[in-house]
């Protein structure tokens, strides 16, 4: 995972420029079926529309009632394209798959707010995780996406992530794996790549996100 983050910097701090993106107007959370051109890239600090340090409270609430660090809480969380070049089209690694907060519960559930897909085709999507071993998770988490003009179902999306949390508990990385299915279970695309997280505490900011 070291080596994939450490590719996907290098690449950022070369300033590549892709030529591809995820449509918003009709692809719902998770949806990548209407891609096309410019991608962004991601950012490698991953603390987008963030800012503000950690502090002993902050420090203290990512740990659980064990004493060990806790994936429950709130996450700043990007989606980052890794080993998507063979797709049609072709999607370069580093590209901006998706962005958004997303919230792992203590009772085994998840929900994301996807900052890369409109609300008219669903932005919000449900997941269930469980604990794999020390510091690592599993999360199986599905969306419905909506035609954004006729409000008519148009995908189902299946996202399987595999976790490690820091030993601070302030972040975490992982692999993804993304499954479009239409309406009556075929599957239409699939894509993979890895997954860059940050705690969102009671000092974090607000600064710029992604257009």
């Amino acid at each position: 995972m070291k080596a994939v983050y450490r590719a996907i910097t290098t690449t950022l701090a070369a300033g590549v420029l892709v030529t591809m993106f995820v449509s918003k107007a009709s692809a719902g959370c998770g949806d990548l079926s209407n891609l096309q051109g410019p991608f962004q890239i991601a950012q490698p600090s991953v603390r987008f529309g963030l800012s503000g340090p950690s502090t002993d409270a902050a420090r203290a609430f990512a740990k659980s009632s064990s004493g060990g660090a806790s994936i429950v809480g709130l996450w700043n969380i990007q989606f980052v394209s890794q080993g998507n070049t063979a797709h049609n089209p072709t999607i370069p690694d580093g590209a901006l798959i998706d962005f958004g907060f997303n919230q792992w519960h203590s009772d085994g559930t998840e929900i994301l707010n996807s900052g890369g897909h409109a609300p008219a085709t669903e932005n919000f999507c449900l997941g269930v995780w469980g604990e794999t071993g020390f510091l690592t998770y599993e999360l199986n988490h599905f969306a419905l996406s909506y035609n954004g003009t006729t409000g008519a179902l148009a995908n189902v999306v299946n996202i399987r992530e595999q976790a490690t949390l820091s030993p601070s508990g302030e972040s975490y990385t992982g692999t993804f794996t993304l499954n479009v299915y239409d309406t009556k279970g075929n599957q239409v695309d699939h894509v993979v790549g890895v997954i860059l997280a940050s705690r969102v505490t009671v000092d974090t900011g607000v600064t710029a996100v992604p257009q």
